[in-house]
């Protein structure tokens, strides 16, 4: 089954729920860079001007953008709809959305003579937006899996290098603070070296908002065949990295800019995915979580409490 067809229809052949209306701006954003440019042309439409592209028909959207009609229909199911009449309703219902009083977008990119106060507005707001479209996006059935097998998991392997290592030692901190065996992995050697261990009843997690890292795909990629559950939290949900993730959790980025790398917006997506999966798992495991927890806590107390010098 090619990418796009995943994309489509899901692994088990039946095409998933269109996604909601709010959710279409997020969807659009996170899938664009992985389109063709004549699809992206249509997606780019449908975002910026969803009022106007509700009220064409295929063929006027196809002439606005360039297009054929055939390339319309294509970036309407990729963008999970049945069809482009689906598209059209969820266009409306978003522009009906943005005009019952939502705040206009402000143009956040950030200009090497921003006034640190502008600075802070800017980031603040494209924080914001990531964590609004990585939730809008973030599919609940995937995620969901994803806790089960971690909450059962005899051992937790996280790869990620970079800015993506910072989030995969987040996540193995937070569930070894409720008792959980869990190793983060930034080194590519010891990765490969500890994914060969791995078998059935273990899961290992591969952090690359690209989905194309190699030091990450290779240990997910040994750690599938050796028969562990795998999860890939990307940006691209057609990546490489997602051919051997038996669960995908798709994070969403702001815009890049010169003086805001990828490495940072997508940081804030892959940060609260993690959050996601952490709470479902002490959810899960909440009898031997909580007292795991209050004991790690009570271990490190002592290093947070000032000590008074002299008299």
């Amino acid at each position: 089954m090619t990418n796009d067809v995943k994309e489509i229809f899901g692994s088990a052949g039946a095409p998933p729920a269109p996604p909601a209306p709010a959710a279409l701006a997020a969807k659009v954003r996170t899938l664009a860079p992985s389109m063709t440019r004549s699809m992206q042309r249509v997606a780019e439409a449908v975002a910026d001007d969803p009022a106007g592209c509700a009220a064409l028909t295929v063929t006027g959207l196809a002439e606005l953008t360039g297009t054929s009609e055939a390339t319309v229909v294509r970036t309407a199911r990729l963008l999970g709809y049945p069809g482009y009449r689906d598209l059209r309703l969820a266009l409306a219902g978003l522009a009906a959305q943005q005009q019952s009083g939502r705040a206009p977008a402000i143009t956040t990119d950030i200009a090497v003579d921003d006034p640190i106060a502008d600075v802070v507005a800017k980031l603040a707001y494209d924080e914001q937006q990531t964590l609004a479209d990585t939730a809008a996006g973030l599919d609940t059935v995937q995620l969901a899996a994803a806790v089960t097998a971690l909450a059962g998991a005899r051992r937790t392997d996280v790869y990620g290098v970079g800015a993506s290592g910072l989030v995969a030692q987040d996540l193995t901190q937070k569930l070894l603070r409720i008792g959980l065996m869990a190793h983060a992995h930034s080194d590519p050697h010891l990765a490969v070296t500890n994914a060969v261990q791995l078998r059935s009843g273990d899961v290992a997690i591969a952090v690359t908002h690209s989905g194309t890292t190699g030091d990450v795909i290779e240990p997910l990629r040994v750690a599938f065949e050796r028969g562990a559950t795998t999860v890939a939290v990307t940006g691209r949900p057609d990546s490489p990295v997602t051919q051997y993730a038996d669960h995908v959790l798709t994070t969403s980025t702001a815009r890049e800019s010169e003086l805001r790398p990828a490495a940072m917006s997508s940081r804030t997506g892959q940060l609260l995915v993690v959050d996601c999966l952490f709470v479902g798992v002490a959810q899960r495991t909440y009898d031997a979580a909580a007292p795991a927890l209050s004991a790690s806590y009570e271990a490190l107390a002592h290093r947070h409490r000032a000590t008074r010098k002299g008299p």
